[in-house]
């Protein structure tokens, strides 16, 4: 089977809510960038999927209009905080089905300030399902992505007998990869002890910078089949070797590390490793769903860069950095770019998309050739992308 190419890559700084532009002009200035990085003519498009969650449902169509109006389908994608990720994956089946040569994913989202929560308080939750395995681990309420996150870091903790220290080591290592992120919300260096002491925000432990800030921004990315990639002498251009998407099976709500996606993770990653046929340990630089760094470490192993228990070792051994074994979330990940939430697993792609064709300045992974993305959302969706050095 050829592979699909993301031959153009782009995306705005990621800013506080009530800083932003508009979506509309974030988004059409990443489309924009992205298309520019491709360099090809806006008439090749021949589809596009948008990725957003909080908007009308035309929200796409109102962005890519201001980039060009073709004629051609726009999808809106909502799949909550995968929404970017299942965008790539739409616009990759629809050029390996044949029916398009040239697709467009893009993504944006204008947050507000605070933790996530439901913005539908006049009918079901999907989150309901979640409630029996809270209620089961005694886990006390607050908003869904805190009380979900937040649990399964304490249950990690008693399962591996581990303390808050080792979610506290990932923030250290995420803010200190920001440093030289020029699209990153936040770029100064934390110790340990500011982010164990900082504000508690969850079940005595859980403190406000071991959780992404809410920001807003936008990502774009230009996909295409190898054959239109060859008709346009496109040569520094990056595959997608395999993908991977799942979601919740009937365990996946037997405690609170299964309700926050580690099963849906694992199949996600085995269907993407089988198909790229790499391993693992393969795998140079990740940008994965790091909402909170209790989900860091939890889906290390869930992607199975180290064995069930065996995280700690992993960041005491520095294996999750440059030098080590694997370098994770280079970028600073969502813990210090924020979370977009239609914008996040696009530009993860483009993150990755920059370290594989050289071009990531001050942050690069020597010698980067093979890239993982993993985008989840609760409720639920995983994916998990593959991505290669042409």
């Amino acid at each position: 089977m050829n592979n699909v190419k993301i031959i153009g890559a782009g995306m705005t700084k990621f800013v506080k809510p009530g800083s932003q532009l508009p979506y509309r002009i974030m988004a059409s200035n990443a489309v924009e960038s992205a298309l520019k990085d491709a360099d090809i003519d806006k008439k090749h498009i021949q589809q596009v999927f948008a990725s957003y969650i909080y908007g009308d449902s035309t929200c796409g169509q109102h962005a890519f209009y201001d980039v060009a109006q073709l004629g051609v389908p726009v999808v809106n994608v909502n799949n909550n905080c995968a929404s970017g990720a299942s965008a790539i994956y739409l616009a990759r089946q629809a050029i390996l089905s044949g029916e398009v040569d040239c697709a467009v994913a893009f993504g944006f989202e204008e947050m507000q300030p605070g933790a996530l929560g439901s913005h539908w308080q006049d009918r079901e939750s999907p989150f309901d399902r979640f409630t029996p395995v809270y209620d089961e681990f005694d886990v006390p309420p607050a908003p869904i992505a805190l009380r979900a996150f937040g649990s399964a870091g304490k249950h990690y903790m008693e399962k591996f007998g581990v303390s808050p220290n080792l979610f506290a080591e990932v923030s250290v290592k995420s803010r200190q990869h920001a440093i030289n992120n020029p699209f990153s919300l936040f770029t100064s260096p934390l110790s340990v002890q500011e982010v164990l002491t900082d504000k508690v925000i969850f079940d005595s432990y859980l403190t406000r910078t071991m959780a992404c800030p809410p920001t807003c921004g936008a990502a774009a990315v230009v996909l295409c089949s190898e054959t239109f990639a060859k008709k346009h002498g496109i040569t520094n251009a990056v595959s997608i070797l395999g993908q991977g998407m799942a979601t919740d099976t009937v365990d996946s709500w037997r405690d609170p590390i299964s309700a926050v996606g580690s099963e849906m993770t694992k199949i996600a990653s085995h269907k993407a490793y089988e198909a790229a046929a790499v391993s693992p340990h393969d795998i140079d630089v990740i940008e994965l769903h790091d909402c909170f760094t209790t989900n860091e470490i939890i889906t290390y192993e869930a992607l199975g860069l180290c064995h069930e228990g065996e995280a700690e070792k992993l960041v005491i051994d520095r294996d999750n950095t440059y030098g080590g074994k694997y370098v994770v979330g280079p970028s600073g990940g969502l813990m210090s770019k924020g979370h977009p939430i239609g914008a996040t697993g696009i530009a993860q792609c483009v993150e990755l998309s920059w370290h594989l064709t050289n071009r990531a300045g001050q942050r690069q992974v020597e010698n980067a050739k093979l890239a993982l993305a993993h985008n989840i959302g609760l409720g639920g969706a995983a994916v998990v992308t593959i991505l290669g050095a042409d």
